[in-house]
């Protein structure tokens, strides 16, 4: 049986209501929900930074007066909070300064974040000088720097560009492999939910509505609130056919030839929103590319 590294037990405040909720070691949860749902407020308060009534146990241990710098917890915010004034390995040296950590070690833990993240190149920049993606691994890096046994991370891709927002959350799939830590990923974005999560966790208006692997949030909502919020993607398995060229490919879905965006990795499933869909009674302009005919 898996144990269980974080546990909420009737944990409310001025949003959250009631919050039950078990993640277990190691898994890489996906806390997903509309603006303001209380996605933030729930992460702050594992991280010991909103006061809530209720238990919280982290590792077993009820943690309610453990203070934030005890907790041994990374926090990646949304906005990054890279240090203008410091280069790339002050930045990732930041947080071990502050614990106290021995200089030799320091620089022994920097090295190995500059080559685990391949951003030695830039180890002198400034973040004015870095993109979107290097700011991304900096501040990852910088959050794990510690070793901490938790990691929380705050939409930490919602300010970047959907192509490298894609490269990303491949690379980041394949870090939390690596690094074995139990973490909390928060996202509005139904294609990073699927793309990323063990399991998915939907939250609005402070109640968690739905806990369940990534087929059972979209293919079996609980509720009108997940149905509405999910909006029930259609999710195909297909089977890949040929690159076109120009980053797109043909795929075959149930019988069903679909032209897809496609950078280069195998393609198992598609994912077709509602909202990406259109009906219409005449033929309307445009190339017939993904255009079907059939009977409503």
């Amino acid at each position: 049986m898996n144990k269980v590294a974080i546990e909420l037990k009737g944990v409310s405040n001025f949003i959250l209501k009631d919050v039950n909720l078990k993640i277990y070691e190691n898994e890489l949860f996906v806390l997903l929900g509309p603006t303001g749902s209380g996605k933030t407020t729930l992460l702050n308060v594992v991280a010991g930074l909103t006061p809530h009534k209720g238990s919280l146990f982290l590792n077993g241990n009820l943690s309610n007066s453990i203070p934030t710098n005890k907790r041994e917890i990374g926090y990646l915010f949304q906005n990054l909070s890279l240090f203008p004034h410091l280069n790339v390995k002050s930045n990732i040296a930041y947080g071990l300064k502050v614990k106290k950590w021995p200089k030799e070690r320091i620089e022994k833990r920097v090295e190995q974040l500059l080559d685990f993240f391949n951003i030695r190149n830039i180890g002198d920049r400034y973040p004015l000088h870095l993109s979107g993606g290097e700011k991304q691994r900096v501040a990852l890096a910088r959050a794990i720097a510690p070793k901490p046994k938790l990691l929380l991370l705050d939409e930490p891709l919602s300010n970047i560009d959907f192509r490298t927002s894609k490269y990303l959350r491949t690379e980041f799939k394949q870090i939390h492999k690596k690094l074995k830590i139990t973490a909390i990923y928060v996202t509005h974005n139904l294609l990073e939910a699927e793309e990323l999560a063990d399991r998915i966790g939907v939250i609005r208006s402070g109640i968690i509505e739905q806990v369940g692997t990534v087929e059972e949030i979209f293919l079996y909502p609980k509720n009108k609130n997940v149905y509405d919020f999910v909006g029930a993607p259609n999710i195909l398995t297909c089977n890949m056919i040929k690159v076109l060229g120009s980053g797109l490919a043909e795929v075959i879905c149930r019988n069903i030839p679909i032209i897809i965006p496609y950078e280069g990795e195998k393609v198992k499933k598609i994912a077709i929103p509602p909202n990406h869909i259109s009906i219409y009674k005449e033929k309307p302009p445009g190339p017939d590319i993904n255009r079907f005919k059939g009977v409503v």
